[in-house]
C-alpha cells in the first residue's frame, strides 16, 4: 500500500469518484506512474461485507444524501428524493451494476447526423467514431472480462432468459442470447466465475463481476502510485490566478474540510453529481461555476428511456435464480424510423426480489391486480428495457435555491421530462414485449413505469465546439486544460446500450492521453 500523499503535494492527480470511470482512469494513470489521490465520498465496503438482502443492501450502498426532483417522470412522483439509484462506496456504482457491457453502434456516436433535427432534443454528434473507439473497447472487454469476447464463453441461461428466448424467436427475433456481460462465465484474473447466487445488485460476494472495488483499485494500488482516501466528500475544486485548477476540498468522515493540492483534476462523481460539484465551484473568475462558458453544465440529462415488463405464467419460472440480467434480446437496437421513433432499443431480462418487486411494480398500487401479481411471483418472468433517450437542454441538473446538504452545499435538483420519441419507443418495447411473453402463454403481463436508474449520462457532454458543450474528445475542458470530466456525464448522446463499457474504454483512453500529455509538459 502507498504511503499516503501530503495533501500540499502538488504534482498529483486527484480523481474524484472511484466508479467504472474514476476507478479505472486512477489504475490506468498508476499503472503508468502518475501519482494519484482518488477522494471517494462513500465507505470502503469490501465483499465479505455486502449483504445479501435487498434492503439490507440497499440502505448498506445506495447514495441517499438529499436529493431534489421536478419535470413530469414518474420518478419524481414515486420516488421525489431519489432520482438515481447509484453507490455511494468505494467501487461506485460498478458494485451494484447488472454486469451488461455493449459497444456503441456506429449510427449512436453520429445521432444528429443520423436521425436529424428533431423538435425539441439538442442532439448533437460525440467528437469521436466507432472506429476510433474500437481499440479501447476492445482494451476494455479484455480487462473486464466481457462474454462473448477474446474467446472467453457465455454465461448459463437460468428460466428467466428461456423464457425470454423462447418467446422472442417465436415472434421472429434472431439476436437472442445470454448476453455480453462482465461476469466471469470461467475463472480469470484470480477471480472465480459465477455462481449464480442473484445478488448482483446488493455486491458480488464471490467478485465473479468485474468491479473496480476488487479489480481495478487494488491493483492500481499496488504499484504505490494510487492512494484511495474512503468517506473523502468533494465539495469544491479550486483554481489559480490563471484560471488553472490547482486542488480539491473535501470532508473527511468528521465533516472536517480539507483541501489537496493537484497539477490535474479529474471528476468523476456521475451525471449528477459532477456538473454539481462543477457548479458549487463557482468563483469571482467562474460565476456560473467550472468549464461552464457554454451554460452546458447540468443540462441535457439522460437516464435512458427504460421501463419493465413483467409476466404471469402458469407454472414455476423463479425468476430470481441465477445472474440478475441474464440475457438480451438485440433486434430492436437498430435505427428504424418506420416504427415511429428514432434511435432502438434493448430488451434485458430483469428479476427483482420479493421486497423491491412490492415497492417498483407500480409504486403507490394496492389492491386486487397488485396482490394477484405478487400471489404469482415464483411463476413470474421479466425484463427491463434500455433505449436511447433525446437529450433535452431542459433536462437539467442544477443547484437548489434553499435546500443544503450536511456539509452546508446547496443540494442538486434533477429535471426531467420524457420526450416524445421516449414515449413513442416505450410503448413500442411495452407492446414487444407482451408479444413475446404471450407467445409462449403468458396467463397477465404488467407494463411498470421506469424505476430510478443507474443509467445516468449527459450533463458534461463531449462537443466538438466549446459553445455545444463541456469537454472535448478527450474529456477536457474547454474552458481548464487540467480539468478532465471522467465519467458518464461526458456522453453527449446515450444510445441503446448500458453505459458501463463505454466508460471504462473512455478512461482508458482518457488515461493515456493523460498521462501523454504530463510527460510533455503540457500538464
Amino acid at each position: 500500500m502507498p504511503a499516503p500523499f501530503d495533501l500540499n503535494d502538488d504534482s498529483v492527480v486527484v480523481v474524484i469518484g472511484s466508479g467504472a470511470g474514476g476507478g479505472t482512469l486512477s489504475n490506468e494513470l498508476a499503472q503508468k506512474g502518475v501519482k494519484v489521490v482518488c477522494l471517494e465520498a462513500g465507505p470502503r465496503i469490501e465483499n465479505q461485507d455486502f449483504v445479501n438482502d435487498e434492503w439490507a443492501a440497499f440502505s448498506q450502498l445506495s447514495w441517499l444524501d438529499k436529493r431534489t426532483t421536478s419535470g413530469s417522470w414518474r420518478v419524481a412522483t414515486d420516488f421525489p428524493g431519489l432520482p438515481a439509484w447509484i453507490v455511494k462506496a468505494v467501487g461506485g456504482s460498478t458494485v451494484h451494476w447488472a454486469g451488461a457491457s455493449l459497444r456503441f453502434q456506429d449510427h449512436e456516436f453520429k445521432a444528429r447526423t443520423t436521425y436529424g433535427d428533431i423538435a425539441g432534443a439538442s442532439l448533437l454528434d460525440w467528437p469521436l467514431t466507432l472506429a476510433e473507439m474500437e481499440p479501447w473497447y476492445a482494451k476494455a472487454e479484455d480487462k473486464m472480462g466481457t462474454t462473448r469476447t477474446n474467446n472467453i464463453p457465455g454465461l448459463p441461461g437460468n428460466n428467466n432468459f428461456k423464457v425470454l428466448e423462447a418467446g422472442a424467436k417465436k415472434i421472429g427475433y434472431k439476436e437472442v442470447h445470454t448476453g455480453r456481460m462482465s461476469i466471469n462465465s470461467e475463472p480469470r484474473k484470480g477471480r472465480g466465475s459465477c455462481l449464480q447466487i442473484g445478488f448482483c445488485f446488493q455486491g458480488c460476494k464471490s467478485g465473479a463481476k468485474w468491479s473496480t472495488l476488487y479489480t481495478e483499485i487494488p491493483d492500481g494500488e499496488a504499484t504505490g502510485n494510487l492512494e484511495v482516501r474512503p468517506d473523502a466528500q468533494a465539495l469544491t475544486i479550486t483554481h489559480n490566478d490563471q484560471g488553472k485548477v490547482d486542488g480539491v476540498v473535501y470532508a473527511g468522515k468528521d465533516g472536517k474540510q480539507m483541501k489537496q493540492k493537484a497539477r490535474v483534476v479529474c471528476v468523476a462523481g456521475n451525471s449528477i453529481e459532477s456538473p454539481r460539484l462543477l457548479l458549487n465551484s463557482h468563483s469571482a473568475k467562474f460565476p456560473d461555476g467550472l468549464a461552464n462558458s457554454s451554460g452546458q453544465v447540468g443540462r441535457n440529462y439522460m437516464r435512458h428511456t427504460t421501463g419493465s415488463v413483467y409476466a404471469i405464467f402458469a407454472k414455476p419460472v423463479h425468476m430470481y435464480r441465477g445472474t440478475t440480467m441474464a440475457g438480451i434480446v438485440q433486434d430492436e437496437a437498430r435505427h428504424d424510423t418506420s416504427r415511429g421513433f428514432a434511435g432502438g432499443y434493448e430488451l434485458e431480462t430483469l428479476a427483482l426480489g420479493v421486497p423491491f418487486m412490492a415497492a417498483f411494480l407500480n409504486p403507490g398500487e394496492w389492491g386486487r391486480s397488485f396482490a394477484e401479481a405478487m400471489d404469482a411471483y415464483d411463476r413470474m418472468a421479466g425484463l427491463w428495457i434500455v433505449g436511447e433517450d433525446m437529450p433535452q437542454a431542459k433536462n437539467a441538473v442544477t443547484l437548489h435555491a434553499s435546500d443544503k446538504d450536511q456539509f452546508g452545499q446547496p443540494v442538486p435538483n434533477v429535471n426531467f421530462d420524457d420526450h416524445a420519441n421516449d414515449t413513442a419507443m416505450r410503448d413500442h418495447a411495452f407492446k414487444q414485449s407482451s408479444a413475446i411473453y404471450e407467445a409462449v402463454g403468458a396467463v397477465k403481463t404488467f407494463h411498470t413505469p421506469p424505476y430510478p436508474s443507474t443509467h445516468n449520462l449527459g450533463t458534461n457532454r463531449m462537443s466538438e465546439n466549446a459553445k455545444d458543450g463541456v469537454v472535448n474528445k478527450w474529456g477536457q475542458a474547454h474552458d481548464i486544460p487540467n480539468l478532465f470530466v471522467s465519467d458518464g456525464s461526458q456522453f453527449t448522446t446515450g444510445g441503446a446500450e448500458n453505459p458501463t463499457l463505454t466508460i471504462v474504454a473512455l478512461a482508458i483512453r482518457q488515461a493515456d492521453h493523460i498521462a501523454g500529455e504530463m510527460a510533455k509538459g503540457n500538464l
